[in-house]
């Protein structure tokens, strides 16, 4: 199919060119390139890149891409687009010549689709849509200057430019003329998928996998326990035979004081007998006894710290098995033994 322009447009597109010209040869601007052609992207494709505004004030006319065209020889032609749109009739240009090419031509949008961008789109054999990529379509826009006839013609024009690109979108996807015309009016953005749904493209490209097998590493990797050394912050791991601690708190700080072998005559003497332990009643809890104050340490005789430490611990008005068997720690005269006479 080739967009048959207006009667007035070729009138129209000439008017535009030389105003382009003229505003180019004011600012000093030199004509860009806004596409790229090479039959180099391999042996039976070649590559069109559209990744700026089509034609418009600043950019090279249709003319020259269709020249260009011409000498892509490969069977395929992938075009690559990333395009907010420009001028239609350079655009609609490039959408007939691409059509007209013998090449199976690929469009594939990397980035943006956008008003004219979108009918070049429409041109090709197959149309893919990369990931994340737009298209959009909308009504014609421009620019007059003049009386109210040249408005009214003005917006003929643009109102046939509009009926002629919706007939591009419904020869591609199917519809109706005011079907589209309807959704062009409405400015309708379309994702890859939405793009697919509504018939604007053939594939919604996923992104490429890094591969479905993953190479053999040539070590195994480390245990995940082997990761990190934490004997930097004095952690030496877990011991190889841990032992159950039956006997926890302050036996254990008593023991470390006074010694295995006085603990072990102190367990013998607060152990009732195995024939005689089902009759021992269990100690009810009674309220700690306030401490006495320590005793003074005779003058004559060095000062005990270990004595002035656990004096607090013993009660001078009620003594118990606790005392008698602490009382040597306290008294240096006395011999280890006065705790298995005070059981």
């Amino acid at each position: 199919m080739n967009i048959q322009l207006p009667g007035k447009a070729a009138t129209f597109q000439a008017s535009q060119r030389e105003q382009a010209a003229k505003q180019r040869a004011q600012l000093g601007i030199e004509v860009r390139s806004w596409y790229r052609i090479t039959n180099a992207a391999s042996p039976d494709e070649a590559e069109v890149m559209l990744y700026d505004e089509v034609g418009g004030w600043y950019g090279a006319t249709a003319d020259q891409f269709i020249a260009d065209l011409r000498g892509v020889t490969a069977p395929n032609l992938r075009v690559r687009v990333n395009s907010p749109g420009g001028s239609v009739f350079e655009g609609i240009a490039i959408a007939n010549a691409l059509r007209s090419h013998p090449a199976q031509v690929t469009v594939q949008v990397d980035g943006i689709a956008a008003s004219i961008a979108s009918v070049i789109a429409m041109a090709g054999d197959r149309i893919e849509m990369a990931p994340n990529t737009m298209l959009m379509i909308h009504d014609a826009s421009g620019v007059c200057m003049g009386n109210a006839s040249d408005m009214e013609e003005m917006a003929e024009l643009l109102d046939l430019i509009s009926d002629n690109i919706a007939d591009a979108y419904a020869q591609r996807a199917g519809g109706t003329r005011d079907e589209w015309r309807a959704r062009m009016r409405a400015e309708t953005w379309y994702l890859p998928e939405d793009a697919v749904a509504a018939g604007l493209a053939d594939e919604a490209v996923q992104a490429p996998k890094q591969g479905t097998t993953p190479a053999e590493p040539d070590e195994p990797e480390p245990d995940m326990h082997r990761a990190y050394d934490l004997a930097a912050y004095g952690y030496t791991g877990p011991r190889a035979t841990e032992q159950p601690r039956a006997e926890a708190g302050l036996t254990e700080d008593i023991r470390s004081l006074i010694g295995e072998e006085i603990a072990a005559q102190l367990r013998a003497a607060v152990t009732p007998p195995a024939e005689d332990s089902a009759a021992v009643e269990p100690v009810a809890e009674t309220t700690p006894v306030e401490p006495a104050p320590a005793p003074e340490a005779p003058a004559a005789e060095p000062v005990d710290e270990w004595a002035t430490d656990v004096a607090a611990l013993l009660s001078t008005d009620d003594a118990d098995d606790w005392s008698a068997l602490v009382s040597h720690l306290t008294d240096p005269t006395a011999s280890s033994s006065a705790a298995t006479e005070a059981a």
